[in-house]
C-alpha cells in the first residue's frame, strides 16, 4: 500500500474590520463554507487570475499582423546587428 505524504500547510493570517469580518461570513454562508475555506479559496483564484493576466501580451491585429509578417520576411542584417552579432560571438566564444 502506498501513502502520499502531503506537504505541510503554512498558515495566513489576517486582521480585519468587524464590517468586512460580516460580509466575509455572510458570502462563506451563502456557498456553505467556512470563513476560512471562502476567503483562502477566493485569493487563490484572484492569484491565479492575475497571474494570467500578468504573463500574456495582447497586440492589436495590426501589430499581429506585422510580427507574423517579420518573422516569415526578416529584414535583411543592418551594420548594428552585425556588430551586435560579433560581440557577442567574441564575448561568448572568448
Amino acid at each position: 500500500m502506498k501513502y502520499v505524504m502531503e506537504e505541510p500547510r503554512k498558515r495566513i493570517t489576517a486582521r480585519v474590520s468587524g464590517k468586512v469580518r460580516v460580509t466575509l461570513e455572510q458570502a462563506a454562508e451563502l456557498l456553505g463554507s467556512t470563513v476560512n475555506q471562502f476567503v483562502v479559496q477566493t485569493a487563490y483564484q484572484e492569484a491565479q487570475r492575475v497571474l494570467e493576466r500578468e504573463s500574456i501580451i495582447r497586440i492589436s491585429q495590426k501589430d499581429a499582423r506585422k510580427i507574423l509578417s517579420l518573422l516569415d520576411n526578416p529584414p535583411k542584417p543592418n551594420k548594428q546587428l552585425k556588430g551586435a552579432v560579433k560581440e557577442y560571438q567574441g564575448s561568448v566564444c572568448a
